[in-house]
């Protein structure tokens, strides 16, 4: 007769193999979480050098289409910025504004005024106007912001530029969302917590994949090293993750910078079709990145989405119940703790108990994303 602990395990072993396909999709989700993760929202601060702490010069660039409400609010704030003025330039990169945007260069002194009056037929316009603006540029680090943005702090530029120390030729720094009332923004949120996890850890672990346009450095050398956006100018989106896919193909080193003051903040899509179409954009570009980029997000995505389908359909067979809710058990409780962490270390200040929820909602509706992606392509720049 088999003893208790023999029957136990024979029971274990009996189940569907979906319950070891999902403890397996939970394990490579853990794998993230632990390895990358935690371990880039645990880390301690880099200890400053000489080097960092020293403030040199660094030129600014904001491009714009028809931002003069925006740029009414960011350019005092950009002049505000505490740092030598001699050492800092800002420059304002109209794109064929017709809401008097350029006209507000005049009204702040202190900006640098680049006028874009047409965009040659096939190229991508906003990679045209930055190509433009970098081109006048007078100093050798750069900075990238968009109109809708604001420097958390006026300590935004002094941070930033200090990742450009000890010969980094990429800066990543992290973009926020401000908090507003409803589920989308919460959502809006909780993806860009996510999405700041993976390229700040893969790249303070020396895999830099991406960056985002809206908190962004690098230095004209690699700029010219990279040919600009030459590579990928008639593709509407990546002015930023695919230069940064471009540089780390040339050895260009990345340097993470993301202290709460080194933070950028814009408001969150007021509707879902707005942020949908935003998504949609931002999304579009990964099919250019390199073989490993892909197979690791994939591998990330994936594990994520194929758990969500065999938790669905595991719900229908009652005798897997039990490791059922032990495998979800165990993944809510790991990774809600590590969300948590990355949720204090990048301010997002979400609410802990709804990280759950808007991870599965942000699964859901990424794979929707993606198939919207594959049955319209279609895109524009604002």
């Amino acid at each position: 007769m088999p003893t208790f602990a023999a029957s136990k395990t024979f029971m274990f072993l009996s189940y569907s193999p979906a319950v070891w396909l999902l403890l397996a999709a939970v394990l490579v989700q853990l794998y993230f979480a632990l390895y990358y993760f935690r371990a880039f929202a645990m880390r301690q601060p880099d200890p400053e050098t000489a080097a960092a702490a020293a403030d040199l010069p660094v030129s600014v660039l904001v491009c714009a289409r028809n931002e003069h409400a925006n740029l009414e609010r960011l350019l005092p704030l950009l002049l505000s910025q505490d740092y030598p003025a001699e050492l800092l330039e800002i420059i304002l990169i109209d794109d064929r504004s017709t809401d008097g945007s350029g006209a507000l260069a005049a009204q702040f002194p202190g900006v640098r005024l680049v006028t874009v009056r047409s965009t040659p037929a096939g190229l991508a316009p906003k990679k045209y106007a930055l190509t433009l603006g970098i081109k006048t540029a007078r100093h050798e680090r750069l900075l990238f912001t968009d109109a809708d943005c604001i420097p958390a702090t006026n300590q935004w530029v002094r941070y930033m530029q200090r990742g450009f120390a000890n010969g980094a030729g990429l800066v990543l720094g992290y973009s926020a969302y401000a908090p507003e009332p409803g589920v989308l923004n919460k959502l809006v949120r909780f993806e860009t917590l996510l999405t700041g996890a993976q390229y700040l850890s893969f790249a303070w672990r020396g895999r830099p994949y991406m960056g985002v346009g809206r908190n962004l450095g690098y230095t004209r050398a690699v700029f010219h090293s990279t040919k600009g956006f030459a590579s990928h100018i008639r593709t509407l989106s990546g002015d930023d993750d695919l230069l940064v896919q471009d540089a780390v193909a040339i050895g260009a080193r990345a340097a993470v910078v993301d202290q709460p003051g080194a933070h950028t903040l814009s408001e969150a899509a007021p509707t879902w079709g707005a942020w949908w179409r935003q998504k949609r954009r931002h999304l579009s570009a990964g099919k250019q990145y390199r073989l490993a980029d892909r197979v690791r997000l994939g591998a990330f995505m994936g594990a994520n989405l194929l758990y969500y389908f065999l938790v669905v359909g595991l719900l229908f067979f009652p005798a897997n119940w039990v490791p059922l809710a032990t495998v979800c058990l165990l993944r809510t409780v790991l990774l809600g703790a590590v969300y948590q962490q990355l949720n204090r270390r990048l301010e997002g200040q979400l609410p802990a108990a709804a990280l759950p929820l808007l991870d599965a909602i942000y699964f859901v509706t990424y794979l929707a994303l993606g198939i919207s992606l594959f049955l319209n392509r279609s895109l524009r720049w604002k």
